[in-house]
């Protein structure tokens, strides 16, 4: 696991206490794009959390986005996120 997708599942699973979290790194598959130049990388996050009750697709977003604060702006690129409240299962 890198350095970087350890600290966005810190990040993520101290802000939601999620039931599930998975981040994958995707940046090997962007190679040559113009964040991977910079050298920030592509992930794909999947979380479950009860903290997504209530909330449709683009304020989960959000708040993932800001639970990940400035990491955002210095090592991600892109951000696939998948974000279900348990009672979307």
């Amino acid at each position: 696991m890198s350095e970087r997708t350890a600290t966005i599942e810190r990040l993520l699973a101290d802000a939601f206490s999620p039931a599930e979290l998975l981040v994958k790194d995707q940046s090997h598959l962007h190679a040559g794009h113009a964040g991977a130049q910079e050298g920030k990388g592509h992930f794909d996050v999947r979380i479950v959390s009860d903290k997504f009750d209530g909330q449709n697709r683009i304020s989960r977003h959000r708040m993932v986005y800001d639970a990940l604060g400035p990491f955002m702006q210095s090592d991600v690129h892109a951000l696939r996120i998948n974000a279900i409240s348990p009672s979307d299962q």
